[in-house]
């Protein structure tokens, strides 16, 4: 007898099935309901949705500032996931991905409202992934913001067996009249610098690239200069600047802030330069952590190059009139962390670079 027209044949008894294609909606229900207990331990003033909705709901409060403005970004963990999956250790690399959001939203003087993810992997481990939302939920707690939603995708093939991708997305809020931009930076200005805990998130493949493969390092090794195993100073978390910043910015006139990731400091510092200033950072006025003398070292790599891949124990930059020198010493102090006098804004020439390191 002939299919009736327009209706779909009966399914066989043999038919495949989504999970014999490799993904299982079992194993995503959950994980689903895992991360829910999780979220709610975020920051949830503002927040009016719930996880498993289509999309994230958050209230601006309208006394939160007279002309509110947003700000976002968009980020990931790098060639960083490569140590989690040789390890299988994957509870730090959340606190990186909120890291990395978070402190580029910290720039213009924002305070981070939200947080959204977005998880790739070839076959979702519920146990194990649930690691990596402790992480980004512990990484939203410190940064006070909530974890608002995000991307659960399970691809066949796309990923090697226990491997997967992060990305992650900030939202803020600043108002207009006091955003940061670094067009107030003058001669005369003090640069700051706020320690790193390590190399963050950036020049991970130069690292690997020296330590595991030219110097033949395990990870499980200890290495007597860095005070524990390599593996261990290489998944140290990115520092989260959000409570310092903004602990600042509540007591001093900040002219300028520079997030240290990719390009160093002369690649992120000059990008806050105005026209007709620089910045000469005194290299002497901190000391180059042990890893980064180790990367240097054993790779022989040049100053320069090292200057332009890797923070180099410099993870955030403030600029400020020498007048708040004394408040700034008041307020950021521990547990907030500490700060270092890093250099000093001159008159640039034309010519000249926006940073020059001496």
């Amino acid at each position: 007898m002939a299919e009736e027209k327009g209706k779909l044949p009966a399914p066989k008894k043999d038919g495949l099935t989504y999970a014999e294609a490799g993904v299982s909606l079992e194993a995503g229900d959950e994980f689903t309901a895992r991360i829910a207990r999780l979220v709610r331990e975020t920051p949830q003033t503002g927040v009016i949705s719930s996880i498993g909705g289509f999309s994230g709901l958050f209230s601006l409060d309208p006394g939160v500032c007279p002309n509110p403005v947003l700000v976002s970004s968009t980020d990931g963990v790098g060639t960083k996931l490569k140590i989690a999956f040789t390890l299988q250790r994957h509870d730090t690399v959340g606190i990186d991905l909120v890291a990395m959001g978070v402190n580029d939203i910290l720039v213009p003087g924002a305070r981070p409202l939200f947080f959204l993810d977005y998880f790739a992997t070839g076959r979702l481990d519920p146990a194990r992934h649930e690691s990596v939302i402790r992480g980004i939920v512990e990484g939203c707690k410190d940064a006070e913001c909530a974890l608002i939603g995000g991307e659960t995708a399970e691809l066949p093939g796309m990923y090697a067996p226990g491997e997967y991708d992060l990305a992650g997305f900030a939202v803020g809020i600043v108002d207009r009249e006091q955003i940061i931009d670094g067009s107030f930076i003058r001669p005369g200005d003090v640069v700051i610098g706020i320690p790193s805990s390590g190399l963050h998130s950036n020049g991970f493949s130069l690292a690997r690239k020296v330590l595991l493969e030219r110097l033949g390092y395990s990870l499980t090794q200890y290495l007597p200069d860095l005070q524990c195993d390599l593996g261990e100073e290489l998944l140290r978390p990115t520092r989260i600047y959000a409570r310092a910043v903004r602990a600042v910015l509540s007591r001093c006139e900040v002219r300028g802030i520079a997030h240290v990731t990719g390009g160093g400091i002369p690649g992120n510092f000059s990008r806050i330069l105005p026209e007709g200033v620089k910045a000469v950072i005194w290299k002497e006025s901190w000391e180059m952590p042990p890893i980064f003398q180790l990367i240097q070292h054993g790779g022989k790599i040049d100053p320069g190059e090292m200057e332009r891949v890797f923070n180099l124990g410099v993870g955030l930059i403030l600029v400020l009139p020498e007048s708040e020198i004394e408040t700034l010493g008041k307020v950021l102090r521990p547990p907030l962390g500490k700060w270092i006098r890093i250099g000093t804004i001159e008159t640039r020439r034309e010519g000249e670079s926006a940073v020059l390191l001496t």
